[in-house]
């Protein structure tokens, strides 16, 4: 079963439930995301862990965890989760945390990923799913996709498409592990 992590929209989360994949939960970091509407339309049960409501993030991972595992998630997907996951919370879910993350990584880790392709005047940007490890999107690539910057002015859209399409797949392979 998956357990998805989010933090915004969810267009990445309503991939997977389009996918039919076999989702458990949802979990946000924020209270209002786009996301947890959908998770809720799509019955889906789902619940806010606000860091600042725990004495610190351990505790909040500590916690998250526990109610993932509770609904039967052996499979954590990040789908624009915006938090950095605890020691704690890697451990319960070893190699079964997976991320989506709009470049090419190793190059334009971290939040801006797309500014910083940008900015550095790059050709050809992409899309990587990739497993979480302790550092910032440093986790072994599982499958890359590239998507020429040009033209601009569709690029975040193009990245999202094929996001929308390679996270589906990439977590159905996971599945049948």
């Amino acid at each position: 079963m998956i357990g998805v992590l989010v933090s915004g929209e969810g267009t990445n989360l309503q991939a997977l439930i389009e996918a039919g994949l076999p989702l458990a939960a949802v979990a946000s970091n924020r209270a209002g995301a786009g996301a947890l509407a959908r998770a809720e339309a799509a019955a889906l049960p789902a619940r806010v862990f606000a860091v600042e409501h725990y004495p610190d993030r351990f505790a909040r991972d500590r916690e998250m965890a526990d109610w993932l595992q509770l609904r039967g998630v052996d499979l954590v997907v990040l789908a624009g989760y915006m938090h950095l996951l605890t020691p704690g919370f890697l451990e319960r879910f070893p190699d079964r945390i997976v991320n989506v993350h709009p470049s090419l990584l190793p190059e334009f880790p971290g939040a801006h990923a797309i500014d910083d392709a940008l900015a550095a005047g790059v050709e050809t940007t992409g899309v990587t799913v990739h497993y979480v490890d302790g550092g910032l999107d440093t986790g072994a690539v599982i499958r890359q996709e590239p998507v020429e910057v040009e033209p601009r002015d569709s690029l975040v859209e193009r990245i999202h498409a094929v996001e929308h399409r390679i996270l589906p797949e990439v977590v159905a392979e996971l599945c049948v592990r």
